[in-house]
C-alpha cells in the first residue's frame, strides 16, 4: 500500500484521483465521482484496493457537501472547485463505503492487518454516519414495538 495515513486522500491512488479531478473539466467531475462510487458499490464483486481507495476519496467529497459534513481537507485532495453534487450520490456513497469495509474488500483485509486498522475503520464509519446517521437506541426501540 502506498499509504501514509488513514485519511481519504492519504494514499497514492486517492491522491492521483484528486489530481485527475483537478485536471478534468468542471462538468466531468461529478461523473468521475459517480463512477468511482459505482465501481465500489456493487456488493457482488470482489473490491480491489485501488477501486476502494478511489471510492473512499469520492465519498469524502460527497460528505464535504453534506450540511453535517466536514470539508475534505487534505494536502493531497482536489484543489480545484467541485460542482454541487446530485443528492443521489449520498446513497451511492453509503453503498460504496459499506462495500469498502465488507468481507469482499481487499482494502478492508489490508487494513485489518495494520496497526491503524481500527482507526481507519472508525474514519470510514464517521464518513458513512454523516450520510446515513444511525438510529439512536431509544428511537430504534420505538420501531421494534
Amino acid at each position: 500500500m502506498g499509504t501514509w495515513d488513514i485519511g481519504p486522500f492519504d494514499n497514492d491512488t486517492a491522491a492521483d484521483f484528486a489530481g485527475d479531478l483537478d485536471e478534468a473539466a468542471v462538468e466531468e467531475r461529478e461523473s468521475m465521482i459517480r463512477s468511482a462510487l459505482e465501481r465500489a458499490a456493487d456488493p457482488a464483486d470482489h473490491l480491489d484496493t485501488p477501486d476502494a481507495e478511489r471510492a473512499v476519496a469520492a465519498a469524502a467529497l460527497v460528505v464535504a457537501q453534506h450540511p453535517d459534513g466536514e470539508p475534505a481537507c487534505s494536502n493531497y485532495g482536489p484543489s480545484e472547485p467541485l460542482p454541487e453534487f446530485s443528492a443521489d450520490l449520498r446513497t451511492l456513497a453509503v453503498d460504496a463505503l459499506d462495500h469498502v469495509v465488507a468481507d469482499l474488500s481487499e482494502l478492508a483485509e489490508l487494513w485489518g492487518e495494520a496497526a491503524d486498522g481500527p482507526k481507519w475503520r472508525q474514519d470510514i464509519t464517521r464518513l458513512r454516519d454523516v450520510l446515513a446517521p444511525p438510529i439512536p437506541p431509544r428511537e430504534q426501540a420505538l420501531f421494534e414495538i
